[in-house]
């Protein structure tokens, strides 16, 4: 018998043999792969009550660049971040506007925070059946364990009505803080061999609050720090239907799926490199790039070491500048600029300004090499994970946790849009795929 390693080798080279669709094909049939056309705008494959992002104003005719926007429900995000106080936590209220569509009333919204407090405690002995059981550093692949197995404490998994979803959406959305730091807490305990502790989360706290208050062994924070953490998670909570994870949410809610696997569907869409982890990318680049610039003032520095980041002749050799660019955004990304805002008086307050000041070098010259090299007229800016990463690190969040965190503020999203999946149709989502399989005799 062959060893495993070969056979597996074997198999490899057949797949790739006998998978292979010629790129002419896609062409010739008009084919738009990953649900883009050739200038990468979005194929439309539905419609969306949620959130509206916007890049771009029709001038006589024409599509012009413009600063990006983000609306939920019919307000701008940042307009509702401003419209919080000072220290005031935002994410409950603007979780009820997204599921719900209006802004609570302060009836509305203490009851909210009642039954999210109520929903908020796992069930007894889950962390220590579930959560401690196989710790991995992939806290992404704990939690989603965690939310298949919470569906079999749910005496009500398979009532669709409406009123279960929504009460079972508003309990995953108030145990995923929990979920998330246990999951942590667990992989560092047993692999990171570090102290174990686990504090419970405090109902009358909110998901920023307690998020930090789990974490830390003293369970003390600042004011700074917990409005830092809530605004990142309210700027994270929602981006339009077209995104991998919302979608996905989509496609197996129109199946008729149970909240649990289509939450554990868009976990898992979320985990990929290519959708939530992308501001661990930057902080290892950022790190690179300190490591091998004397003079974070010198421009001519810095652009060479970008030039050599492009020509993939060092970093991780990929080509590619992370947290620069995006899929819609060109001028401006709406959330970068209400995250930086934050940033700067964060890092004061941590005695980090030296670093905030190559972040801001980075961000005021790498969008232009970018459009040097690409001939990109529209425009490239940096994106919400170009300071996310830089966040979370001064806030002592480990990288193991940042897609989590990610998942903790985009499951109201996800809820939202399963809701509205719902209410507007009962179509399964089945789109086609053209076969160029060739018939062979025998």
């Amino acid at each position: 018998m062959k060893p495993l390693n070969e056979c597996m080798s074997e198999l490899e080279r057949s797949c790739r043999e006998n998978d292979f669709i010629e790129h002419r094909l896609y062409d010739e049939y008009d084919i738009n792969q990953g649900l883009r056309d050739e200038k990468g705008n979005g194929v439309l494959t539905g419609l969306t009550n949620i959130s509206l992002i916007k890049s771009y104003e029709v001038k006589n005719g024409a599509k012009e660049p413009c600063n990006g926007e983000l609306w939920y429900r019919g307000y701008r995000v940042e307009d509702l971040i401003n419209g919080l106080g000072e220290y005031e936590m935002g994410y409950d209220k603007i979780a009820y506007l997204l599921l719900f569509g209006e802004m609570p009333d302060d009836e509305k919204y203490s009851e909210f925070r009642s039954v999210m407090g109520t929903l908020m405690p796992l069930p007894a002995n889950f962390t220590r059946d579930v959560i401690m059981k196989a710790p991995t550093d992939d806290i992404m692949n704990t939690m989603t364990r965690s939310i298949l197995t919470l569906a079999s404490y749910d005496k009500e998994l398979k009532d669709t009505s409406l009123q279960n979803i929504i009460r079972q959406c508003i309990q995953l959305i108030s145990e995923f803080p929990t979920l998330a730091v246990y999951a942590y807490n667990a992989y560092n305990y047993y692999q990171n061999l570090d102290s174990m502790y686990i504090h419970y989360p405090d109902t009358a706290l909110s998901p920023a609050e307690n998020i930090l208050t789990m974490l830390r062994p003293d369970k003390q924070y600042t004011k700074t720090e917990a409005k830092v953490l809530d605004t990142a998670l309210i700027l994270h909570m929602e981006h339009g239907g077209g995104n991998n994870s919302t979608f996905t949410t989509r496609v197996v809610t129109s199946s008729g799926s149970d909240t649990y696997s289509t939450m554990a569907a868009a976990m898992c869409s979320l985990k990929g490199p290519k959708h939530g982890g992308a501001n661990i990318k930057v902080m290892d680049m950022m790190a690179d790039i300190s490591g091998h610039i004397k003079d974070v003032e010198d421009d001519e520095e810095l652009t060479a070491y970008f030039e050599k980041i492009l020509d993939k002749d060092t970093f991780d050799r990929k080509g590619l500048i992370y947290g620069m660019g995006h899929a819609v955004y060109t001028l401006s990304d709406p959330r970068e600029r209400v995250l930086k805002s934050y940033v700067k008086q964060l890092a004061a307050e941590k005695g980090r300004t030296d670093e905030y000041r190559l972040y801001e070098q980075v961000e005021r010259l790498a969008p232009q090499v970018i459009m040097n090299r690409k001939h990109n007229r529209s425009g490239v800016c940096p994106n919400v994970d170009f300071y996310s990463g830089f966040v979370y690190d001064m806030l002592g969040i480990p990288k193991e946790l940042y897609t989590a965190i990610f998942a903790v503020a985009r499951i109201v999203g996800w809820s939202a849009h399963r809701i509205e999946e719902i209410v507007c149709t009962d179509k399964i989502i089945r789109p086609a795929y053209m076969s160029v399989m060739k018939k062979k005799e025998g």
